[in-house]
């Protein structure tokens, strides 16, 4: 799938805020962590030629093509990178996936149930082949949130009782904050649910290791009409208040649910809630502890061990930078944090490591899926009332 031995040829559609993201991590896993592939970046495609060629040379791929199936053409390419708006995913991954080509796509996985079971069915028979495919639910390498994995794990909390989440971001609580495809049912999906809320499904079905069950949930459009982008380029851009545009997602999600292990989730996912930029808030109440997290304070994890004496008893601060903790060893010195861009970069660590033993990396389409029929049955509660959906 390479012109050269132990290199692994990518090719990456769209380049806007992701696309940036995923380039730095292409660019940076090399150089700190030893890899069994090398990672190339071969070339990078959009619609606009201009554009796409200012952003391969700003971004660091070897070239700019015009047409992601371009990309699919090309024997020195054999992993695609999906960074683009959700209603091309399916179109996309599944036509990588039948050339031949490994896929990397962006959460979530796809805009309805029926897209990601397709994306699903050619993931699974690609797989067959050799071929992999994986979804981008970055925040599981976030060490922080993969050493509370790892303690849910090894049993220090018990049994889950009580999942706490919440996604909590400002960017669009300005009701003059400008028009985005985000908010472009069409091409989003949905709004907060799916933007992310899918991040926090997935972190609380990660983090415990169980599944919901059921859930009953309510959505919110609080601004109906925006002003139209001026300039494109960035979540907040410019408006032009001459031109209205109208928002078909919703900006916020609140949804409860049942976890497979009896415990009981909270979930809230919200675009409206001044001074919280990016506030992921992640709180697990097991019978023999607690763990909570914020990636607003993202080298941190707080633990509770119910076992400690009582006069001294309290929440443990563990600065998740040493070199026992997950991926810590390849950066800094203890207490040197890390940030946002990091856990993309343990994300091609990781499925570059998966690829070079030819295991399935993980999240899978179908964990992705997984994802999926929750976002879905909390848009059926919601259309419904906020009644009860299963999930089993």
């Amino acid at each position: 799938m390479s012109t050269v031995e132990n290199e692994l040829g990518v090719g990456m559609v769209g380049y806007a805020f992701m696309g940036a993201a995923h380039s730095q991590a292409w660019r940076t896993a090399p150089r700190f962590f030893d890899l069994a592939l090398a990672p190339r970046m071969r070339a990078v495609a959009g619609r606009d030629e201009a554009a796409v060629r200012a952003a391969a040379g700003k971004l660091g791929w070897d070239e700019a093509v015009v047409g992601w199936r371009e990309l699919l053409k090309r024997d020195d390419i054999g992993l695609i990178d999906v960074c683009t708006p959700g209603d091309t995913h399916a179109e996309i991954a599944v036509a990588a996936l039948e050339a031949g080509k490994h896929v990397l796509c962006e959460k979530p996985l796809a805009n309805s149930v029926a897209e990601a079971e397709t994306m699903v069915a050619a993931a699974e028979a690609a797989a067959e082949r050799g071929v992999h495919a994986m979804v981008g639910f970055t925040y599981r390498r976030v060490p922080a949130i993969a050493l509370a994995r790892q303690l849910v794990e090894q049993g220090r909390i018990g049994q889950v009782r009580h999942v706490r989440a919440q996604y909590l971001q400002d960017w669009i609580a300005d009701p003059q904050a400008p028009m985005s495809w985000r908010l472009d049912k069409q091409k989003a999906g949905s709004g907060a649910l799916g933007d992310i809320g899918a991040h926090v499904v997935d972190l609380a079905q990660y983090v415990t290791g169980e599944l919901l069950t059921g859930v009953s949930g309510l959505l919110e459009t609080f601004v109906h009409e925006r002003p139209e982008a001026a300039a494109s380029g960035s979540l907040s851009g410019v408006a032009d208040t001459s031109r209205m545009g109208k928002v078909t997602v919703d900006d916020a999600a609140i949804f409860l649910g049942r976890m497979s292990g009896g415990g009981l989730a909270t979930f809230e996912a919200t675009r409206f809630a001044w001074g919280r930029k990016n506030a992921i808030r992640l709180e697990i109440n097991g019978s023999k502890g607690s763990l909570a997290f914020d990636f607003e304070d993202m080298n941190l994890l707080h633990f509770f061990d119910a076992a400690d004496d009582a006069a001294t008893a309290g929440f443990r601060r563990i600065v998740v930078t040493e070199p026992e903790h997950p991926y810590g060893g390849a950066w800094w010195p203890p207490g040197h944090g890390l940030g946002y861009e990091h856990a993309f970069t343990h994300q091609v660590v990781d499925l570059v490591g998966d690829l070079a033993a030819g295991r399935q990396p993980t999240p899978s389409f179908r964990d992705g899926l997984v994802v999926q029929r929750v976002l879905d049955a909390v848009e059926r509660s919601a259309d419904g009332g906020g009644g009860w959906v299963s999930l089993v």
